[in-house]
This record gives structure tokens, C-alpha cells and sequence, in this order.
């Protein structure tokens, strides 16, 4: 018996990359960011935060959800596989990366406002 499972809570580095080739799935791709708070430890040593840099692949439905409703800042729980691709540079020399394929995952924080929609009058101010 083997598992492959990710859990991630973090927030999103940049605009998701969404492409819809011809024949195929919807697919979005994007960075997240989880961190470690900094803390000082039992010698009184100071530990920075540290920042961990995910790249994430959504296909199909929950690619095209990526895309209408999740942009840089906003914050995600994701639960997915790792996978790791090779390929070859146009150097010849052999290249890795290591993505997490979404099973799941949820908007998480405040709901942005729509864009366009007018802002919520100022209350008026009686004499």
C-alpha cells in the first residue's frame, strides 16, 4: 500500500495561467505559498520565517473555477498528489520539476468585490 497526498493552506503568488487547448481539458496553473512564522527558540535564537513555493495544476471544471474566482493573494486549502515531470532544455540537459495535482480545494477569506459594481453609498449625515 502506497499513499500520495498533499494538504496545502496558503496564498496565491500570481495571476493563475489558464490554457484551453483545442482538443483537451481546460488546465490552470499557478504558484502558492505556505510559510513557517518566524519564532525564537529555547537558546534565544531567532528563526526568520520561512517561505515555501508551490507549483499547482488544476484540469478541467476546477481549472475553469481557477479562473473565474481565484487571482494573486487569495487564499486556498488544497488537497492533491505530487508529480514530478523531466524534460530535456533545449541545451540537452535534463530538467525537473515537481508540481501538486489538485483532487480538491477550497476559497477560503472574504469574497472580493465585484469589479464595476458601484461602491455602497456613504451614509447620509443628518443636520
Amino acid at each position: 500500500m502506497s499513499v500520495n497526498k498533499v494538504i496545502l493552506l496558503g496564498n496565491v503568488g500570481k495571476e493563475p495561467d489558464v490554457r484551453h487547448p483545442a482538443q483537451g481539458q481546460t488546465v490552470a496553473t499557478f504558484s502558492l505559498a505556505t510559510s513557517d512564522r518566524a519564532y525564537t527558540n529555547a537558546a534565544g535564537a531567532t528563526v526568520p520565517e520561512r517561505t515555501e513555493w508551490h507549483n499547482i495544476v488544476a484540469w478541467g471544471k476546477q481549472a475553469e473555477t481557477i479562473e473565474k474566482y481565484v487571482h494573486k493573494g487569495t487564499k486556498l486549502y488544497i488537497e492533491g498528489k505530487l508529480r514530478t515531470r523531466t524534460w530535456e532544455d533545449k541545451n540537452a540537459i535534463k530538467r525537473y520539476v515537481t508540481e501538486i495535482y489538485i483532487d480538491t480545494f477550497e476559497l477560503l477569506g472574504s469574497r472580493p468585490a465585484n469589479v464595476g459594481e458601484p461602491a455602497p453609498a456613504a451614509a447620509e449625515q443628518l443636520p
